[in-house]
């Protein structure tokens, strides 16, 4: 067994486009998770969520895992993996079942949530996630947990979260030439959900925006729960390309160039101030304005903001998000991001960091760890589930001996 094992871990491992993060957490006193390992690589091999070069994407998992084994001081045998990519696709379903006794049990809604997600699915594609939205019993609607509740029929409403299978398996295999296995495969941006989103929020109504390198990751949550996901393969790599072609500099000066120095509003830059542009081909570095820098961002981060924001009309709950909007991820750290947004949405935007970890906390509180964070906090419900579970069998197990023993002795 190894020591992760040993000491009741949870692995997260988020594979992006450009960057590859690795998260140890313990499960500690309480249930909580303090974060002990913390990898991180650049992406080689992604390209808008799928794998285009396996063995690349191979050694970037490798050098994350590595890394965070080392400051865990642990070896790491399965992982919670992150997947998106424009393959991802919802559905809302209901299904229907009798209710067997006279009150609703376990079974029952087990059954019903089955009849649910029991909907044709293409074969080349695979159901990620069921996410109970409500159940109806009889004529009474909007129940958050029938147990215990008395009927005759109950109906189960859910969101189905499907991928492409191929796409699954890819990125499945890298994680398995590393030596690893892949406890369960999350769609990012109900990772990041996880991390960044407070109860109140999903309560009012509010829409997740993951916006990585590759893709821009939509979750949208009312009354508590999920309702709709969405993703767009489109985000910062965009602004990268348009920096590097307009201003001839390599594409990993124009990323520099876009972290330290550009600005989604040209507004709020000085026109006096200026920035200093490698060239290509040996050619001496040019010194430029940062205004002009300002003005090739600008439209495109227009154009991705309104992307998004057809994207929540278009589900139909954009009167129903009073939370607005929490913006995740490497995109919305760049200055003026979040009020250039707020013009665009027309509702309040937020920056949406991992909330409440406990450990190495430092290492994580970037928007850019939400999906690992998320993924962590994913894990660690699963794992208490299934420990859950695991007791429940054996006390069922130990009275069914203790049964036993007394029918034997009367």
């Amino acid at each position: 067994m190894s020591k992760a094992a040993e000491r009741n871990m949870v692995v997260g491992l988020d594979i992006g486009t450009n960057k590859v993060v690795a998260l140890i957490g313990e499960v500690i006193a309480g249930g909580e998770i303090s974060v002990i390992g913390v990898g991180a690589a650049t992406a080689r091999g992604m390209d808008k969520g799928g794998v285009n070069d396996l063995n690349l994407v191979v050694q970037s998992i490798q050098r994350a895992v590595e890394e965070a084994e080392l400051m865990a001081d642990c070896r790491v045998a399965s992982v919670y993996l992150n997947i998106s990519g424009r393959h991802i696709a919802c559905q809302n379903e209901s299904g229907m079942v009798p209710i067997n006794e006279a009150e609703v049990t376990q079974d029952d809604v087990d059954s019903v949530i089955h009849a649910a997600k029991s909907v044709p699915i293409a074969q080349e594609r695979r159901i990620l996630h069921v996410l109970p939205q409500e159940f109806v019993i009889d004529s009474q609607e909007s129940i958050k947990s029938p147990i215990g509740m008395s009927g005759v029929r109950m109906e189960a409403k859910v969101h189905i979260i499907t991928c492409a299978n191929d796409m699954a398996k890819n990125i499945t295999k890298a994680v398995e030439r590393c030596g690893l296995s892949v406890d369960r495969l999350i769609f990012s941006a109900l990772a990041s959900s996880y991390a960044v989103l407070t109860d109140d929020e999903k309560d009012l109504g509010v829409a997740l925006v993951d916006m990585g390198a590759g893709t821009i990751d939509i979750c949208i949550y009312t009354q508590g729960v999920l309702r709709h996901t969405a993703v767009i393969p489109a985000a910062g790599n965009q602004v990268t390309n348009d920096i590097a072609k307009i201003f001839r500099t390599p594409l990993n000066h124009a990323e520099e160039i876009k972290t330290k120095y550009a600005c989604a509003l040209r507004e709020l830059v000085s026109k006096d101030d200026n920035i200093e542009v490698p060239s290509v081909g040996g050619r001496p570095s040019r010194i430029m304005q940062r205004h002009i820098l300002a003005e090739v961002v600008e439209p495109r981060y227009q154009e991705l903001f309104e992307m998004v924001r057809d994207e929540i009309v278009n589900s139909g709950f954009d009167e129903q998000i009073a939370a607005g909007i929490v913006l995740t991820g490497g995109c919305p750290l760049m200055e003026g991001a979040i009020e250039f947004a707020e013009e665009i949405f027309h509702m309040p935007v937020r920056l949406g960091a991992p909330l409440g970890m406990q450990g190495l906390s430092d290492y994580v509180q970037e928007p850019t760890y939400a999906t690992a964070v998320g993924l962590l906090r994913y894990g660690q419900e699963d794992v208490q589930a299934r420990q859950k579970d695991a007791d429940q069998a054996n006390v069922m197990g130990a009275w069914k001996r203790i049964s036993g023993w007394f029918k034997g002795e009367f």
